[in-house]
Order: structure tokens, then sequence, then C-alpha cells
């Protein structure tokens, strides 16, 4: 039976030593690690991570003064996306483990983000001990008024304790400007609601990959390119519409109306956005990557049928609402609603029917070209 050897791992969520000193991950080996924490100190005196890499130094040294064969490593993460950074930290921490040979670990950490990590490490190596680094501050107000300060200017930190107040002094600003401070409260609760849904989802995480996948398009002189910018002027068009038919149909009376007075008139433009994007796919797809043709297709048809299906539903709900001036009555919003229903499913059906074609088409593809290859 081999003997055991310990890993001292400090693991740096935002990566901090990457952002402010610099320092590629991993870091192993005592000398490397207390080099990285000399240049984050220098970096930033204050940053609470220049105490746990010390710490992770002085416990590697006590177990090397007793007698035990430890690694010391730090890694980090990613500073502004911590989903890259959490998957960056799982193949370094696998890296370290494999090239040391450690079979436990003692986890240094300052407490906070860096715990969120902890399932990952548990995952590639037996936790042993888990060491926490408190900074002791002296409690005075003045401490107290410097450590909010410093917290307001970290730009993770702003985002959340800064937006939402600044929103709603914003749209409070607006309503009076439009002379409609009757409407403030409600004109405010949207924008909140909207904000904490776009947090919430995690949609700031989807629009930065659309942007990210709009400039790889761009790139790589995609034709999907063109229909991203297409979607995004049919989208604000669907935003011009919605807000338009709210200042026409809607008599003030609730939320729930208003909601489908803009959906009913902006669904429509909103699906025409999302057909034009996955149009650019299925061409980009037949041009280069046939495997995902299906997926594209179907998922044109779907997009089409819910549109439908969405736009016939609103018009039934609002032509039961009296709503004044509303174009719809209730006997052709029934009318819409059967004619939704009817057009949403044949286009989810015509939209099988193709993706069973296409992939049949394209796993012939497939056995011409093995067949060729033989």
């Amino acid at each position: 039976m081999g003997s055991s050897r310990t890993l001292v791992l400090n693991i740096d969520r935002d990566d901090d030593i990457g952002f402010k000193a610099s320092i590629e991950s991993p870091v192993v080996g005592r000398e490397a690690c207390l080099d990285a924490a000399v240049r984050l100190a220098l970096a930033d005196p204050e940053d609470s991570d220049v105490n746990a890499i010390f710490q992770t130094i002085s416990t590697y040294d006590r177990l090397l003064a007793e007698g035990e064969d430890p690694e010391i490593a730090v890694i980090g993460g990613n500073h502004f996306r911590f989903i890259e950074g959490d998957r960056k930290i799982a193949k370094l921490v696998d890296e370290v483990v494999t090239a040391c040979g450690a079979d436990q670990c003692i986890l240094v950490t300052d407490g906070g983000e860096d715990e969120y990590v902890l399932p990952i490490i548990q995952g590639k190596v037996r936790i042993s001990s888990i060491q926490r680094v408190v900074v002791s501050q002296m409690p005075n107000l003045e401490g107290t008024f410097y450590i909010l300060k410093k917290l307001l200017s970290d730009p993770k930190i702003s985002k959340l304790v800064l937006v939402l107040p600044g929103l709603t002094l914003l749209l409070y600003a607006i309503s009076y400007a439009l002379s409609k401070p009757e409407v403030a409260t409600i004109i405010i609760a949207a924008g909140i609601g909207g904000y904490l849904l776009y947090k919430g989802f995690s949609l700031d995480e989807f629009m930065r990959t659309q942007v990210t996948d709009m400039r790889s398009t761009l790139y790589r002189g995609r034709f999907s390119f063109v229909t991203y910018i297409s979607a995004l002027l049919f989208a604000v068009i669907g935003v011009m519409e919605g807000s338009s038919a709210l200042a026409v149909y809607w008599d003030g009376s609730g939320i729930f109306p208003m909601v489908m007075v803009f959906v009913w008139s902006a669904v429509l433009w909103f699906t025409l956005a999302a057909i034009t994007t996955s149009l650019g796919t299925i061409i980009d797809s037949f041009m280069y990557e046939k495997d995902s043709l299906n997926r594209a297709v179907i998922f044109s048809f779907f997009l089409s049928s819910i549109g439908v299906l969405v736009f016939g539903g609103a018009s039934y709900i609002l032509s039961t609402l009296n709503l004044p001036n509303f174009t719809v009555t209730p006997d052709l919003g029934v009318a819409y609603i059967i004619q939704g229903a009817a057009g949403g499913l044949i286009c989810a059906l015509v939209g099988i029917l193709l993706q069973h074609m296409v992939y049949r088409w394209v796993e012939d593809l497939d056995n011409e070209k093995r067949s060729l290859a033989v």
C-alpha cells in the first residue's frame, strides 16, 4: 500500500491573482506560491486572498516540518464569468492532482465565493480539512466607511447594490417627466421586476453568449451574422409596436391587460425575429455543419408554432376584457384561438416530418462518405 500525499490547495475563484497580479494558474510549488502572494500584495495589499495564500504556505511548511511530503498549489478561476471560471478550476485541479499524485487535499479559503467550488474539488480529490482565513479589523466608524467604499468600487458588488436604486429613481423621474406620476409605481415595479428576472434567469449570461456568437459569426464570415442583425431590428420593431398598442388600447385597468396588449401586438415580430435567426442557423448548418441541420430545422418550425399559439391566445383573452376601441371582437377572438391552435399544430407536425427527412438525408450522406472512404 503506497503512502498518501496531501495537496495544500488555495482556490481564488474570482482570479485576483490573474486579474490584479497577472499570474497564470495553476501556481505550483512553495516558491511560486510565495512569489504570487508577494506580487498580489504589491498589487492590492488589502486583498484577503493575500492572507489566504500565506496561510496556504504556512500549512505546507507545517506539514513539511512534520515529515510529510505535501504539495502546494494556488488556482484561480475567472474574474468576471464564474461559469467559465469554475470549469477552469475543475480542469486545473484535475491536472494538479494527477501531476502530484495526491490522494487528499487541505483546502485553504478566505470564505465567501471560494467555498462554492467545494463540490468541484470533492469530485477530483478527497478534502481532508478546510481552513478558513478571517482577517481581523478594528471595528470603528471610519474603517466601516472605508470597507463599504471599497466594496462599492468592486464592479461585481456595485452592479447589485447600485443598479436597483438607480433604476428606481430613473424610472420615477421619467414618469414625472411624462406628466403621469400615477403610473410611477407600475413603471418602477415593472422595471425592477424585469431587472430581477433578467438577473434571476441569468439572461445577462445569455446576452453575453449571444454577443460572443455574433462576433464569432462575423469573424468567420457566416450568413447567420446578417440574420442576427435582422432579428435584432425585428425585436426592436416588436417593442415599438407593443408600446404603441399600450398607448392605444390599454385603459389602465391593471398589469395583466397591459402585459397581454403588449404581447398581442409584439409577439409576431418577436416570432419573426426568432425565425430569422433560426434561418441563418439553418443556412450555416447546411453549408458547414450538416450534423446539426435537423435540430436547426425543427427549431424554426417550433418557434412558428409557439408564435401563432400565443397570438391566438392573446387575441381571445383581450377580446373578453372589453377594452375600449379594441379591434378584436369576442367572436373573432374565438376564431383566432382556434386558428392559432390549428396553425401551431400544423407547424409543429410539418417541422417534425421535415426534421425526420433531413435526418435521413444527412445519415445517407454520412454512409456514402464512409463507403467512399473504404
